[in-house]
């Protein structure tokens, strides 16, 4: 056979080998792009040497989520080449505080490993944030001794290889839907475009990456609907549209925002909801300041949305601020469903990498497999973003935002002593480091902050605090 018949290999990654030096704090074998974006990032070899490994996989992380400025979605690109493990060098000094993986459980989530487990947050192991007698905590993970950097005997490691290993075949991948078939698809699900006569007396409310929001009249039913109107020319996932609407139309419930209509008129997508005119909780959390009686009601009815998602295996990996909507009565609901993801009954976790980055769980940014718990995270993020009306680490760099989620979960809240026990032990809930010690949306609903609930009426203030001072 002739050589310039032979192709190259089609379809590889090259397993990157890299190193840590405990003694100088240096890696070797980061490609130069990372070096140069961890040095800008202002991480400090102090925090480097506290879990090397988790920067090397929340570099990887980072780079994927480069595409978007605000929502990260792996799912349908090509998967990255999975992050290197290090290889420890060096005996002076303790090595990184790194805990070994923990055995899989058979509990439906196959075999892959468990996320590492760093030390917990500070908040929640102060004298201040003991659980209350009523509930039993769970105990603090003890770290390992100091030996081998992550696992696999005493023996120190070998000076680790600079050279790329042979290239690693890529597992295959699911195949994008085409501009065709979701168009098909879509014809599938939606009213005719004749019906937009439906809808009378539009007014522009709202615009977003995806699209413009109207309100308008349902003059079927007298009632006011939001309307998001959609370029599909314009929109680089169709196929998470589709995943709305069927979201949406399935998954009917108090708490969630109940899907009236969609339809294809003109080369737009319309999909057409109930209207919640006090409007989304980002406007409440940015412009007044929420008692803690109403921080538990709007997490009851969020936790009660997120019970009935997860008893139908679907994770909604998106829940921030943003995409909880106010009624002017108080209600409270979930919306924007184009993340969510429906559970396979014979696969219960996910690898993809979705939602908006200060809001993620530490096992997303690391790329373990996940399951419904992201959600208790994010909950937990949002509460704390009603106390202090913005995310932790939003006003990091984004690299170093990442890797401190990743590494401490959570920071030490700004005024922690102003929290009640019980509210501080509810944090500890949700944001808890281990998956399975983490609480369930049903176990959260039965915890005592609940019991401080507010009227959902107590709300309405804030809401037309909040509108007041919109420009």
């Amino acid at each position: 056979m002739r050589k310039d018949m032979i192709s190259a290999p089609l379809d590889f990654v090259h397993e990157v080998h890299v190193g840590f030096d405990t003694e100088t704090g240096e890696f070797s074998g980061l490609p130069p792009t990372w070096t140069s974006l961890i040095k800008s990032a202002g991480i400090s070899k102090e925090e480097i040497a506290a879990n090397p490994q988790g920067l090397v996989d929340v570099m990887g992380f980072y780079e994927s989520s480069k595409k978007s400025d605000k929502y990260i979605d792996d799912e349908d690109d090509d998967p990255l080449p999975p992050a290197p493990k290090l290889e420890m060098k060096g005996s002076a000094g303790p090595p990184p505080a790194r805990v070994p993986d923990l055995p899989t459980q058979p509990s439906g989530g196959g075999s892959a490993a468990k996320p590492e487990i760093p030390e917990r947050p500070r908040f929640t192991i102060t004298e201040a944030t003991i659980p209350i007698p009523a509930k039993t905590a769970p105990p603090k993970p003890s770290l390992p001794s100091a030996a081998g950097g992550g696992g696999g005997g005493d023996a120190p490691a070998e000076k680790p290889a600079e050279k790329a290993a042979a290239p690693v075949r890529r597992k295959q991948k699911k195949s994008k839907m085409s501009d065709e078939q979701v168009m098909a698809k879509l014809r599938e699900i939606v009213s005719p475009a004749i019906d937009q006569a439906r809808y009378i007396n539009k007014k522009k409310i709202g615009q977003g990456a995806s699209g413009t929001v109207f309100s308008a009249i349902d003059s079927k039913t007298g009632g006011a609907v939001a309307i998001k109107c959609m370029n599909l020319s314009q929109q680089p996932k169709k196929e998470l549209i589709i995943n709305e609407i069927i979201v949406m139309r399935e998954q009917q419930q108090e708490n969630i925002v109940n899907y009236v209509d969609s339809l294809l008129v003109e080369g737009e997508l319309w999909v057409v909801m109930e209207y919640l005119a006090g409007g989304s909780l980002t406007d409440v959390v940015t412009e007044t300041i929420l008692n803690e009686g109403q921080i538990a009601v709007i997490c009851r009815e969020c936790l009660r949305a997120l019970e009935f998602l997860h008893s139908k295996s679907v994770i909604h990996r998106d829940i921030k601020s943003d995409n909880i909507l106010l009624g002017m009565d108080g209600v409270v609901k979930i919306t924007d469903f184009g993340f969510c993801a429906q559970l396979e009954a014979e696969n219960q976790k996910r690898a993809t990498m979705v939602g908006t980055p200060y809001w993620m769980a530490p096992e997303v940014v690391t790329r373990k497999q996940y399951g419904p718990k992201v959600d208790i995270w994010s909950l937990g993020i949002m509460a704390i973003e009603m106390v202090e009306g913005e995310p932790p680490y939003l006003n990091e760099n984004p690299l170093r935002a990442l890797y401190l989620i990743a590494t401490n979960g959570t920071p030490e809240l700004q005024n922690p002593d102003e929290l009640s026990d019980v509210f501080k032990d509810f944090l500890c809930q949700c944001l808890e480091m281990d998956v399975d010690k983490r609480a369930s949306a049903t176990e959260l609903l039965e915890h005592p902050f609940l019991k401080k609930s507010a009227p959902l009426s107590s709300l309405v203030p804030l809401i037309m605090a909040a509108k007041s001072a919109a420009p």
